[in-house]
């Protein structure tokens, strides 16, 4: 099990979104990011890139493209890949990556991007895990700084998908399909403990989440939240930056069964904003 060590337990750094560099730049100033990157070597962005559709559907290429350029600045030293694994049954993720600019991203920017859905696997077992006791995840999850851009989005089924849920993204569509109409179609049956046993085997080590908008009702329709949240957030615990997300929305994170999991095992669900 790999469970990143969390500093500033239940601490959500958040800003008021003017532009994404400026805005970008203070929050993770703030978050104090360049200390824990010093002794890595490899950082993997992993948006949300569920499907090929636009933001606020999907995490906005121009927000990670200035968090690339921030990143080179702070951590010069480290190579920089964006993975991603999408959903769809329809189409693989070269296609999202394309369509939604990833590709001329990685092209302009020199990087290297990873469809997770293809990458070799490693296994992890823990028995003491009663929905996912054995699990194959990529390798490259386990041997990089996990950076996950999730946004503020509702689900129909998991109620909120912020950044544990986006972690599904990186599961192997041949373990995880099983015959469904979605690549990761198997993490439906009892969804939200899926998602808690998922991110005890891995869970990000930072995470930034795009609230400048937000989808109010569902992740993929429905109406778009009113007035825009027009906020980010940063932080390096994952059941915190859930929380505050679920509270964006409107949303008790006590009665989400995935935080409610993770509540004091992977981080806190109670937490302190520190606003930039």
């Amino acid at each position: 099990m790999h469970i990143a060590e969390k500093p500033g337990k239940g601490t959500v750094f958040s800003i008021d979104y003017t532009d994404w560099h400026q805005s970008l730049k203070m929050l993770l100033e703030k978050s104090g990011l360049a200390d824990r990157l010093q002794d890595r070597q490899r950082i993997l962005i992993k948006p949300n890139l569920v499907e090929a559709m636009k933001p606020p559907i999907t995490t906005p290429v121009a927000l990670v493209g200035s968090l690339v350029d921030l990143l080179r600045q702070m951590a010069p030293h480290c190579a920089i890949m964006i993975g991603e694994g999408c959903g769809s049954a329809q189409y693989d993720t070269w296609h999202v990556f394309k369509q939604l600019g990833y590709a001329a991203l990685a092209a302009d920017r020199k990087i290297e991007l990873l469809d997770l859905n293809e990458e070799s696997c490693v296994v992890r077992e823990n028995n003491k895990f009663p929905r996912l006791p054995k699990i194959y995840l990529p390798a490259v999850l386990f041997d990089s700084f996990l950076l996950s851009v999730p946004v503020l989005k509702a689900h129909s089924l998991a109620e909120v998908t912020l950044t544990m849920k986006n972690m599904m993204g990186a599961a192997p569509p041949t373990h995880y399909q099983q015959g469904g109409h979605w690549k990761k179609a198997s993490f439906h049956d009892g969804i939200h403990a899926a998602i808690f046993d998922l991110n005890r085997y891995r869970t990000p080590d930072f995470t930034i989440l795009d609230a400048t908008v937000g989808m109010a009702e569902a992740h993929l329709w429905g109406p778009v939240c009113r007035p825009a949240r027009n906020k980010l957030a940063a932080g390096f615990d994952p059941v915190a930056i859930d929380a505050w997300g679920a509270t964006l929305l409107g949303r008790d994170w006590r009665k989400i069964g995935h935080i409610r999991l993770a509540d004091g095992v992977l981080g806190s669900g109670e937490f302190t904003e520190v606003r930039c």
